[in-house]
């Protein structure tokens, strides 16, 4: 833990435990402020290893270095006790790329990269950034990016229409919601009636992927509530009490079991709930929406990710026609299209 100050009469002393070491000395001052600075120099030496030596910092010290930033520690537990006190000098990108195979045996090249290559060279490259190492860079494995299938208005309102058939109304409401607002499942599960203002059409979306920072804490969007969207919620059968669940489903786990069942006595593709998000920037890119203000309605944390992972919205050849603002493929009719005519008229 962090070094923290103590009186004995009138001076403050320091303890507690710096990079695998503990601490417990005099500041010798009586001036409390003082004696944190002289506090907080000794944590500093002792993080950059002077008290190890140079080249000594272990990835141990590093992981607790960046913990203590309070960044993310998703997966960490696994890496920290396969590397334990190994010398952050001693850890080459190839090795990381073989205890990803080693700590997840069975797992695919996207978990590796996803639970051991980011992590690990996370944790490295902040130490870095502290003076306590060099920086690393760790070849990821290569990964077939699948071809994903957006929900389309036809597929929810046929989904939507069998769940409500079924005498499920919250599941329609539920598919129609994350089609209209990108939330994802998990986010549109959460969601209590506290979050939710029919007066005003509107729902708070608690985000869970978007970064996060000490400073900025959770990160939250509030959701247009279309017609429909708007209709299906106000239907859900509920005392609305705030603390309540909009949807009634603990969690995306819960609506797995029901979605498929619904989808197939629809007679419909069986799309995952998340595909209702794919749709959401599927149909918003096609409506010819600016990326930005897809990104910022459907909760993505850039542009770069909606471009890379929704770029097949975009492939209608005919868009090209809005270039000589001639009938594209929104169907808008330009001035030179009806000039065209006019001068045949002439003719």
């Amino acid at each position: 833990m962090p070094l923290k100050l103590f009186q004995r009469g009138e001076v403050w002393h320091y303890r507690g435990t710096v990079a695998g070491r503990r601490l417990r000395n005099t500041t010798g001052s009586t001036d409390k402020k003082l004696a944190q600075r002289i506090a907080a120099q000794v944590e500093a030496d002792a993080w950059r290893g002077l008290l190890d030596g140079p080249g000594k910092v272990t990835f141990a010290q590093a992981a607790i270095a960046y913990r203590q930033s309070e960044k993310s520690t998703r997966f960490l537990e696994k890496i920290e006790d396969h590397w334990k006190d190994t010398p952050l000098r001693k850890i080459t990108g190839e090795a990381v790329r073989l205890s990803a195979k080693e700590l997840y045996p069975e797992a695919k090249p996207a978990t590796w990269n996803r639970q051991v290559i980011v992590p690990t060279a996370a944790i490295i490259n902040y130490a870095a950034e502290l003076g306590w190492a060099s920086p690393i860079k760790i070849k990821r494995f290569p990964v077939n990016a699948k071809k994903k299938t957006p929900a389309t208005l036809e597929w929810v309102n046929a989904f939507a229409a069998q769940a409500v058939e079924d005498g499920l109304p919250h599941l329609a409401a539920l598919a129609l919601f994350m089609f209209g607002t990108g939330a994802r499942v998990g986010e549109a599960t959460a969601m209590t009636w506290a979050d939710v203002d029919l007066s005003k059409r509107a729902a708070t979306i608690r985000q869970t992927k978007i970064e996060k920072t000490a400073r900025d804490g959770d990160t939250a969007r509030t959701a247009h509530l279309q017609g429909a969207v708007f209709d299906a919620i106000a239907n859900i059968p509920s005392n609305r009490r705030p603390g309540d669940k909009v949807f009634g489903y603990a969690g995306a786990a819960s609506v797995k079991k029901v979605w498929r069942a619904v989808a197939e006595r629809a007679g419909i593709e069986p799309l995952t709930p998340h595909c209702c998000r794919h749709g959401f920037a599927t149909a918003m890119l096609r409506k010819g929406m600016d990326v930005a203000t897809v990104a910022k309605m459907g909760g993505w944390k850039d542009t770069a990710t909606v471009l890379r992972t929704y770029a097949h919205a975009l492939e209608d050849r005919t868009v090209t026609d809005a270039i000589f603002d001639t009938k594209s493929a929104h169907g808008a009719i330009s001035d030179n299209a009806t000039d065209g005519k006019e001068r045949k008229k002439l003719a």
